[in-house]
């Protein structure tokens, strides 16, 4: 069965980013044809074999980048010229990286600070604007008043960073709080024109695997936020979930 379009997905590690590659790909759940991104190609590479022994028959290529605007603007270039993909139409683009910083503030510098915002939320701004001008390149640029057609899905993959922080996590804190709010405007802005923008907040660990950790509630499966997505991603215009909580049921909140 060929592929019914494509997805984009940064931060394609061996957790998070191989679940929602592997259901998004896979022929019984998303049949999309996969661009992985990721800043090292060893771990590109073992994610791609792993998807391609998981998720048979799937498309999955991989561009090796980092958040920076010229190698992301370059990565998006190649998956456009990419025979793989040719003639599929983007679907779902989801920025899943990884941000982590834990300094008490006095030692924290401003180089340092300033260096994180740049690699996460800077990021976050070109991802976005790459992937929303190849949305309007495949599925035009009328809004969705006049075709009532969704031209796609946006995903951040955000924490519970991104609503409250604990103590020296200045860098951390701003940088997920940042990306929600970006996520909401480009909701805000984006929606009438027929593009869905979801942010999430994953609240505890994501495994990919479904062990006793998983049947009890400890942690979530990489595979259950895989299918999160893929619902988010398949909603229509008559409800578009914009945010929302993943915890598995242990997790206290």
């Amino acid at each position: 069965m060929p592929p019914s379009g494509l997805a984009i997905i940064i931060g394609a590690g061996p957790n998070t980013g191989t679940g929602i590659a592997r259901i998004l790909s896979h022929p019984s759940h998303g049949n999309l044809a996969v661009a992985l991104l990721a800043r090292r190609p060893e771990n590109l590479s073992s994610v791609r074999a792993n998807l391609q022994e998981t998720s048979p028959g799937s498309i999955i290529e991989s561009f090796p980048t980092d958040t920076s605007p010229i190698q992301l603007k370059s990565a998006f270039q190649s998956i456009r010229n990419h025979s793989s993909f040719k003639n599929l139409k983007l679907k779902v683009a989801v920025y899943s990286v990884k941000h982590a910083s834990k300094k008490p503030f006095l030692n924290e510098t401003y180089e340092d600070f300033t260096e994180s915002l740049e690699q996460y939320v800077g990021g976050a701004f070109t991802f976005s604007q790459e992937a929303l001008k190849m949305f309007f390149e495949h599925h035009g640029e009328a809004p969705l008043s006049e075709t009532g057609e969704k031209k796609g899905t946006l995903i951040f993959t955000g924490t519970l960073g991104a609503l409250r922080c604990n103590a020296e996590y200045a860098a951390y804190g701003a940088g997920r709080s940042s990306v929600r709010q970006l996520a909401q405007t480009l909701a805000r802005e984006f929606s009438a024109k027929g593009v869905h923008v979801a942010h999430t907040i994953a609240n505890g660990i994501i495994e990919d695997k479904d062990g006793e950790a998983q049947k009890v509630g400890k942690n979530m499966s990489a595979d259950a936020v895989g299918k999160t997505y893929l619902w988010l991603s398949q909603q229509g215009p008559e409800l578009w979930t914009h945010e929302l909580d993943m915890r598995p049921a242990a997790e206290k909140f």
